[in-house]
C-alpha cells in the first residue's frame, strides 16, 4: 500500500467552467491527478439533446479545449487526469481524447473508458421486476412521464474509475458518477483502501465534495468576505493532499490567486449534502459533522476525523423527459412609470395570446431590476421608482407552435404597445425552445454496473 499523500486538484466545477484552469494546476505546481467535473441534471439533459442530433456528440466538448493545450505536460510528468466529461457518450469522448493525443504525437497515451450508467433500455425491465421509478422528491408515479422518457442514467461510484487506473490508464472518461467519485477513485487505487474500510472510503468521498466544485473551494464565489479574495482573474483553483489514514489538507498552488481558510472550505462543505449526518453515495455514506478543521495557515486547512459507513443499498437515477415547449420575450421601459408600463405589457401580451388561441399552461413574468432575483420578498425601489426596467416574459405550453407565434407577439409592441419601450431582452425574433424535465428515481444496486475498457493512441 502507498504511503506518500495522493495530490489530486480540481480543475473544473462545471459545464462552462474555466478552460485554463487544468493548465494553471499541470503548471502551477506538483500534483499527481486532476480530477474535472462537467455534469449536473441539467448538463445531461443538453447533451441528451446534442446526441440526439449528432451520434458523435453528447460530450463535454469544453473538455478537450482544455486538454489539448495541457496534454504534453500531462504526458510528461504522467500526471492521471479523471473526469466525467464524457456524459451521454463517453466512448465518443474517449476515442476523441485518443484522437487529439495522436495528432499531438503523444504515443502509448492508455485513455480508460467507464461505460454502464445508462440504463434508459431497461426500463421496462426494471418496471417489470417491480422497481417504481417513483419521483424520488413528490412520489409521483412513474406512469406520468413514461412515453416521453429521454434519458435514465446511474450515478455509478469511484471502483470502476479505480479500475480503469489500475489498468494502467493515464485519463480516465466517465459517464454519469458521482462528483466525489472522481477523486475517489484514484485514492482507492493509490491506497489500495479495502471494499468495507468506510472511513477511509468517507474521506474521499468528502475530499472529492470540497474539490469538486472547482474554484468554489479556493475563494470563488465565496459569501464570507469576498472583497479579501486576492486575484480573482489568476483564480488558483483547490488542491487536495490526502495521506493514507485519509486525512487531507485543502490547498492551492501558491503563485495564483484566491484564498483557502476555513471559512472558505466550509461553504463548500455545505454545499448539496442533504442530511450532514448521513450524505449517501455508492461507496460510502459520509458523515460532515465527524470531522474538524484546522487552519494551517498559508493557504492550507486540513480536514480530519471523517467518519462514515456503509452505501445505501439503492443508487440514484438521473432521468430526464420532454415537458413541453417554451419561449421568452423581453422590452426595456424607461422612466418614468417603467414599472407600472411593464405591468400593462403583461395583460396586453396576455390578452393578445387569448385573442389569437396561443396556448398558455403557465407564464412567469419578472421586472428585472426590481424584482427578477427576489420576486414578491423584493423590496420597492429605493426613490420609488427605477430609472428603467427590462420587462421579461415567459411562457410554458405544450404546444409548440403556440409557443412560437408567442415569439412573434413582442416586436409588434414597439409600435402598438405600451409607449417608452427600446431594446429588449432578445434581438431578432425569439424562437421556441423544449422543455426536458429532471425526475429523480431510485434503482436497485444491481441495476447497473460500471464496465471498464482501456483504449491506446
Amino acid at each position: 500500500m502507498a504511503t506518500a499523500p495522493l495530490r489530486i486538484a480540481g480543475a473544473s466545477g462545471f459545464w462552462g467552467d474555466r478552460n485554463d484552469a487544468l493548465l494553471d494546476q499541470v503548471r502551477g505546481g506538483p500534483v499527481d491527478v486532476v480530477m474535472l467535473d462537467y455534469l449536473a441534471e441539467i448538463t445531461m439533459s443538453i447533451l441528451r439533446v446534442k446526441k440526439l442530433r449528432d451520434p458523435q456528440g453528447g460530450y463535454a466538448g469544453d473538455f478537450l479545449k482544455a486538454l489539448k493545450p495541457a496534454l504534453g505536460d500531462v504526458v510528461a510528468r504522467g500526471i492521471r487526469v479523471v473526469t466525467n466529461a464524457g456524459g451521454m457518450n463517453p466512448r465518443a469522448c474517449a476515442e476523441a481524447v485518443v484522437k487529439l493525443a495522436r495528432d499531438a504525437g503523444h504515443r502509448g497515451v492508455r485513455v480508460g473508458l467507464v461505460e454502464g450508467d445508462d440504463v434508459a433500455d431497461r426500463l421496462g425491465a426494471l418496471l417489470a421486476q417491480g422497481v417504481s421509478l417513483a419521483n424520488l422528491d413528490t412520489g409521483a408515479s412513474f406512469s406520468t412521464i413514461r412515453e416521453r422518457v429521454a434519458s435514465a442514467n446511474v450515478y455509478l461510484g469511484a471502483d470502476p474509475i479505480a479500475e480503469a487506473l489500475r489498468a494502467g490508464a493515464q485519463i480516465v472518461v466517465t459517464g454519469r458518477c458521482t462528483d466525489s467519485a472522481l477523486a475517489l477513485g484514484p485514492l482507492l487505487a493509490h491506497f489500495d483502501w479495502p471494499a468495507d474500510d468506510w472511513n477511509r472510503r468517507a474521506a474521499g468521498v468528502v475530499a472529492g465534495h470540497v474539490i469538486e466544485c472547482g474554484g468554489q473551494a479556493s475563494g470563488g464565489n465565496f459569501c464570507g468576505g469576498w472583497e479579501s479574495v486576492p486575484d480573482l482573474a489568476n483564480l488558483g483553483y483547490p488542491i487536495a493532499e490526502v495521506e493514507a489514514s485519509g486525512d487531507f489538507v485543502v490547498t492551492k498552488h501558491p503563485g495564483l490567486g484566491g484564498l483557502v481558510t476555513p471559512a472558505v472550505v466550509k461553504e463548500q462543505l455545505l454545499y448539496e449534502i442533504g442530511d450532514p449526518r448521513a450524505y449517501p453515495t455508492p461507496d460510502a455514506t459520509a458523515d460532515f459533522t465527524s470531522f474538524s478543521l484546522e487552519d494551517l495557515g498559508r493557504d492550507r486547512v486540513r480536514i480530519s476525523g471523517v467518519r462514515g459507513g456503509p452505501p445505501p443499498e439503492h443508487l440514484k437515477v438521473s432521468i430526464s423527459y420532454q415537458d413541453g415547449w417554451t419561449n421568452a420575450v423581453g422590452l426595456t421601459f424607461v422612466w418614468p412609470h417603467a414599472v407600472e408600463r411593464a405591468r400593462a405589457t403583461e395583460k396586453l401580451l396576455l390578452d393578445r395570446c387569448r385573442k389569437l388561441g396561443i396556448e398558455i399552461d403557465e407564464h412567469h413574468v419578472d421586472w428585472i431590476g426590481v424584482n427578477a432575483a427576489h420576486g414578491a420578498m423584493a423590496p420597492p425601489p429605493p426613490g420609488g421608482e427605477p430609472n428603467e426596467v427590462l420587462f421579461r416574459m415567459a411562457i410554458r405550453t405544450r404546444d409548440r407552435e403556440s409557443a412560437k407565434r408567442f415569439g412573434e407577439e413582442i416586436a409588434p409592441l414597439v409600435l402598438s404597445g405600451v409607449p417608452g419601450a427600446c431594446s429588449g431582452l432578445l434581438t431578432g425574433r425569439p424562437e421556441p425552445r423544449a422543455i426536458v424535465n429532471f425526475w429523480p428515481a431510485l434503482v436497485p444496486r444491481s441495476a447497473a454496473h460500471g464496465s471498464v475498457e482501456v483504449l491506446e493512441s
